[in-house]
């Protein structure tokens, strides 16, 4: 039996979003195809301008066919008849009474077929680019995009990864001419707010251009409102939940749906009320279970932070990191500033709030290729303000030859400024290189027994 079964099934807000992510690509097409609304490729968590254009972004990987667990089938089924409550209230039951075998890998299963699908936008990406010696994350996009370009209206791109990557990004111009680029500057820049604003306002002309509707000053602060709501329950996950004594539920469950949320987080399942309602669900329902002693005691459980993992990472390490007796925290949106609130006000800017909160971002570590101090920093202050045990870095082999380098830097920072223990994990392909990781733990965990 799945470690996750009896868990999932108690959070109807998890199957929901782990159901709207496997069943993008239905939605998304009839949005293109009915509503005529423009479907915009997004990444990185950044999917503002194009829900304030009133378009679709997606992550494209959603518009992939992905092969459902039977139990989202079946609950597909229910729902339409009974609605989300009452059907995962009746599929609880059944589980207790032994009725419903297919529950016992609800979101392992899930997290195992999305790995499935990244596996193979991995491949595709090495097989039609013309540069194989590049990270599984920008392979993957890249692979994402060749094979769902023909659904794409156009593609919105932040130039907040590494140069390689915004590189390797200007080759989907051949397959969706549509190229919005917004170029964040260097702090180090004269007048670097005036050219962030020029930068969007430039980018939201060509968004209005190719979605045939305008972007208000309303529509922005509407949106980042809704951002701002979804951003606060995510870090009371992290904070709140994520720093206590008493789980919700078992740590492997509790780092598994920490992962669904950093994948589905890129473009809000393409639906921004609908995954703010889910968030909120998911934080009433942590709550709740924790004041009912639904759950798990970790007060003597070593919480330990794993990033970076959005190029790439082997979920199983969560798995690896609860047997040895530890609790695994996914956090690299609010490491990078993403999960940082954009400020709404009557008489606000909001191009102006917006270029802030991405200069912000750009400088906690986004950006910070060329100086891997900064990233360091961010790394150190994050570690002591939420008061982690250790950190395993995630090295993603091909990465930037710079980003490779910062690992010992990162590893001995929190080493010797901390005394926190540290360990590098390499990662090239998921699946791949498990029982390397497990080598490198074994010494690792020990530390804390």
């Amino acid at each position: 039996m799945s470690i996750y079964a009896d868990d999932v099934v108690g959070f109807t807000s998890v199957l929901k979003i782990a159901y709207n992510f496997l069943t993008g690509r239905d939605y998304l097409l009839k949005k293109k195809s009915k509503e005529k609304k423009k479907l915009i490729s997004v990444a990185l968590g950044l999917p503002d301008l194009v829900f304030a254009a009133d378009s679709i972004p997606v992550f494209p990987i959603r518009m992939e066919r992905f092969k459902l667990n039977l139990y989202l089938i079946a609950l597909n089924t229910a729902k339409s008849l009974f609605g989300w409550n009452i059907t995962t209230d009746l599929l609880g039951i059944a589980h207790q009474l032994d009725f419903l075998k297919i529950v016992d890998s609800i979101i392992n299963d899930v997290i195992n077929t999305i790995n499935i699908k990244y596996n193979t936008m991995f491949e595709l990406g090495i097989k039609t680019s013309k540069s194989p010696e590049l990270c599984y994350g920008v392979h993957s996009i890249y692979g994402m995009h060749k094979s769902q370009h023909e659904n794409l209206d156009a593609n919105l791109n932040f130039t907040i990864r590494c140069d390689e990557c915004n590189n390797y990004s200007s080759m989907l111009k051949s397959m969706i001419p549509n190229q919005i680029w917004v170029g964040i500057p260097s702090e180090s820049e004269e007048n670097v707010l005036d050219r962030m604003k020029h930068n969007l306002e430039k980018a939201i002309t060509e968004l209005e251009h190719i979605t045939g509707n305008v972007v208000t000053d309303n529509s922005l602060k509407k949106q980042f409102r809704i951002g701002n709501q979804v951003k606060r329950y995510y870090k009371t996950i992290l904070h709140e939940i994520g720093s206590s004594e008493f789980y919700p539920c078992n740590p492997a469950t509790f780092a598994e749906i920490l992962g669904l949320l950093t994948i589905s987080f890129q473009d809000y399942n393409s639906n921004a009320q609908r995954y703010l309602e889910n968030m909120s669900q998911l934080v009433k329902e942590m709550r709740e279970r924790i004041k009912k002693g639904i759950g798990m005691d970790v007060s003597n459980t070593p919480r330990l932070l794993i990033s970076p993992i959005f190029n790439g990472w082997d979920p199983e390490i969560h798995e690896i990191i609860y047997k040895f007796g530890g609790r695994a925290i996914y956090a690299d949106w609010d490491i990078l500033g993403l999960l940082d609130e954009i400020p709404v006000s009557k008489d606000s800017d909001p191009i102006e709030d917006y270029a802030r909160f991405l200069l912000n971002a750009s400088n906690k570590g986004n950006q910070c290729l060329k100086n891997c101090d900064t990233l360091a920093n961010s790394y150190s202050r994050y570690t002591k303000k939420w008061a982690f045990d250790g950190i395993i870095f995630n090295q993603v082999l091909d990465c930037h030859p710079n980003y490779s380098n910062c690992y010992e830097l990162l590893k001995n920072k929190i080493r010797n400024e901390l005394r926190k223990p540290t360990v590098v994990v390499r990662f090239k392909k998921i699946g791949e290189n498990v029982e390397e990781v497990k080598t490198k733990l074994t010494p690792f965990m020990n530390l804390f027994a």
